[in-house]
């Protein structure tokens, strides 16, 4: 069962609800930079609302730098296993379609900031 907090996400702030693995496909190979919360059981973990309550402060405080989608149950496995992150709650950042990292349980803030800062904004390569 989806926590409220969750489930507002998508029906208040009008985040994607990502149910099949070709929608999370579709969403994450968009331009720009995305990210996907990916819930787990709300009911069961603590962390859950308070993720989905920090995730909407974070694309406020990132001038929407990024965009925002909810993985439903159906995909949470397999998007799980194909980024290599599997605590839950977590943000997985996406750009053109490419895992860039994710942040998997609660945070303090300015660890959010920084690592969501690094995340989007990569060092330069050598050259």
């Amino acid at each position: 069962m989806t926590h409220p907090l969750v489930t507002r996400l998508s029906q208040e702030l009008g985040y994607a609800a990502l149910r099949t693995m070709e929608e999370v496909c579709a969403f994450t190979h968009a331009p720009g930079a995305h990210v996907v919360f990916v819930p787990g059981d709300g009911q069961r973990n603590l962390e859950t609302p308070d993720l989905a309550v920090i995730l909407p402060e974070l694309h406020r405080a990132f001038d929407g730098r990024f965009d925002c989608a909810v993985a439903a149950d159906s995909v949470e496995k397999d998007l799980r296993e194909a980024t290599g992150i599997f605590k839950t709650p977590s943000l997985i950042l996406f750009r053109d379609g490419a895992c860039l990292g994710g942040i998997p349980k609660i945070r303090d803030w300015a660890e959010y900031m920084e690592r969501l800062e690094r995340l989007l904004n990569p060092p330069a390569a050598a050259e």
